[in-house]
């Protein structure tokens, strides 16, 4: 994992190109926790690439740009799983390195645009063709890795993160209203349109064609690969599809433990990360390093003891991470800093400190992201396509509804929610499997996916997600809602697979859930953050102060109810975000010297 940005001029905008040389440098020194092992640069014709390097593979001999044949150059984000396999079926090839990242350049030149079809993996690539006067720029089907793309009156900027286009100040520092109001409501925000009016987002599985530094086409893989033509072998019998299963996953996991450096993986105690667990054990000769978050001395559920004895039933290495609220209100301003592109899922407070404490010993994590969008894990699928008048939308209301918060509390906000549902259902995709597409489209790329690679990437630690795999995914598809959700619980096969060969792990309890104490933690200063958070200028340009400070003052009783401080969560993150990328304040210090 790296970090990669670049300018694409037209043939008027070289010359600006050259007089804005340094833009290159800034991108760089912004994403520099990226790419902590080296950097390289490619200038030429117009197109000038820089990478940040992550070593993960080919430690000394895969630095990028990398070279091909016809002046082909490349810089890439990611990991290319199968670059083996890749490498076998490119016959003849003389390769100069043993980077993952190589064979794109060739499958390129046998297969023009569509090379991406036969990368298994995760990935943010700009690819430069000079003899055709062509740049590739290309993100994964499930969106794993970030691309952002800015269109300038010289061409084009790109970067794996916004802060980058904002140093080089390609980028204005101002918001859109509407996305930011999107955010207060979901906590992510949706489509292509960043909160940055200026900067979009390549879409998952696009490919965007530049020529001549203007954009000329797009080419579009799918999350959802072709299904598996023997899949009437096992949707018909549980014992089958768990059998299934396990060939495909550990086939997966296998896959994403290709590395040239230590690995480790965390461990919630859920069903996702001990299956994963599990199938490491079974995979590794050394005992598999685990990472686990808890939270002493508060209300919410300590997943530690659980975690533990899954870890110990294992002989993992298990690495517990206490946070108290001391940590809480001095690292929170540096944690909304990595979250540029802004998700206010309090998930990115025990992710960043567990990225923290894994660097000390490893440099990549799998984590399991995407197990529930693939396998029918949430609530709100089953409450979706239950028979009217049971039936629920998925999202219908926001964070701050009824409180009276936002100077528009119309549900605008929802949008993005309803182009995503419109995209699914032209698609011809219904029932579960609808509601599972529609979270793959937005809520998985631009909140889960943004929280784990930003809070790993601050310290310098690649993130893999091995339940989003094109074969888990095909698998995935084939399943008919019975192997999906069996009762009230979701991800039956996955349970009964855990139940098989992890049983420690408890997969039919009942879910205790994963929750923060962040309301409790801002209930304890509430009457003094309110006021602050309501003198934010972000805040009160889309806020009225007076409702933000009675949902603070709400929260400093005894027992408030969720809402609130869900609601007092997303404001204080947005009046931090706003502090940090917008007004441009130091994150150097704790929660209320930031706001003052």
């Amino acid at each position: 994992m790296c970090g990669i940005a670049g300018i694409i001029t037209t043939p008027e905008g070289r010359a600006i190109l050259e007089r804005r040389d340094a833009s290159l440098d800034a991108m760089a020194a912004a994403m520099a926790h990226r790419g902590p092992d080296g950097r390289g640069e490619l200038r030429r014709d117009g197109v000038a690439f820089t990478h940040l390097r992550l070593a993960i593979i080919d430690l000394t001999g895969g630095d990028q740009p990398l070279h091909g044949p016809g002046g082909l150059a490349l810089v890439g984000n990611g990991e290319i799983y199968n670059y083996r396999e890749l490498r076998g079926e490119l016959a003849g090839v003389n390769f100069a390195t043993n980077s993952d990242c190589e064979p794109p350049l060739y499958l390129y030149r046998r297969d023009g645009v569509g090379f991406v079809e036969q990368l298994r993996g995760m990935y943010a690539i700009a690819l430069h063709d000079p003899a055709n006067d062509r740049v590739l720029l290309s993100r994964d089907p499930f969106g794993i890795k970030p691309l952002y793309v800015m269109p300038t009156k010289l061409g084009l900027a790109f970067a794996s993160e916004p802060q980058a286009l904002l140093a080089a100040e390609w980028a204005e520092r101002r918001v859109n209203p509407e996305k930011a109001a999107e955010l207060l409501q979901l906590q992510f925000t949706t489509g292509k349109d960043t909160i940055f009016p200026d900067i979009k987002r390549v879409a998952p599985g696009e490919t965007i064609v530049v020529e001549q530094g203007r954009m000329v086409g797009h080419h579009y893989r799918s999350c959802w690969p072709t299904p598996d033509p023997e899949a009437a072998k096992w949707q018909t019998s549980g014992e089958k599809a768990v059998e299934r299963f396990d060939q495909v996953f550990q086939d997966t996991v296998d896959f994403h433990q290709r590395s040239d450096v230590p690995y480790g993986m965390f461990l919630s105690g859920g069903v996702d990360s001990s299956a994963i667990l599990a199938m490491m054990a079974r995979l590794n000769g050394q005992p598999v390093k685990a990472f686990t978050a808890g939270f002493p001395e508060t209300g919410v559920h300590d997943e530690r003891d659980h975690a533990r004895a899954v870890a110990q039933a294992v002989g993992a290495e298990h690495v517990e991470v206490a946070i108290q609220e001391f940590d809480f209100w001095a690292h929170l301003p540096k944690i909304v800093a990595a979250m540029d592109d802004p998700v206010a899922d309090y998930a990115i407070v025990p992710t960043w400190f567990l990225a923290r404490q894994a660097a000390k010993s490893v440099k990549v994590i799998l984590s399991g992201e995407g197990g529930d969008e693939l396998f029918a894990g949430y609530g709100r699928y089953r409450g979706a396509v239950r028979p009217w008048p049971c039936k629920k939308a998925m999202r219908a209301k926001g964070a701050l509804d009824g409180l009276g918060v936002l100077r528009d509390d119309g549900n605008g906000w929802r949008r993005g929610v309803a182009a995503a549902e419109k995209a699914v259902a032209a698609a011809g995709i219904k029932g579960l499997q609808a509601q599972q597409a529609v979270d793959c489209l937005d809520w998985l790329p631009n909140d889960l996916l943004t929280k784990l690679d930003r809070c790993l990437m601050a310290h310098g630690v690649e993130g893999r997600v091995p339940f989003l795999d094109v074969e888990i995914a095909r698998f995935a598809q084939t399943l008919p809602d019975s192997l999906r959700v069996h009762g009230r619980l979701g991800k039956y096969v996955v349970r009964r697979w855990l139940e098989k060969h992890l049983p420690q792990s408890k997969p039919f309890a009942k879910k205790r859930g994963f929750t923060v104490p962040v309301a409790e933690w801002i209930g304890l200063e509430a009457k003094a953050l309110g006021p602050l958070v309501a003198a934010n200028p972000g805040v009160a340009e889309i806020c009225d102060p007076e409702a933000v400070r009675k949902v603070f003052a709400a929260l400093a009783v005894e027992n408030p109810d969720k809402r609130t401080g869900a609601a007092a969560w997303h404001l204080l993150f947005y009046a931090l975000w706003h502090r940090r990328h917008i007004e441009g304040a130091a994150v150097n210090a704790g929660v209320f010297d930031v706001l003052k």
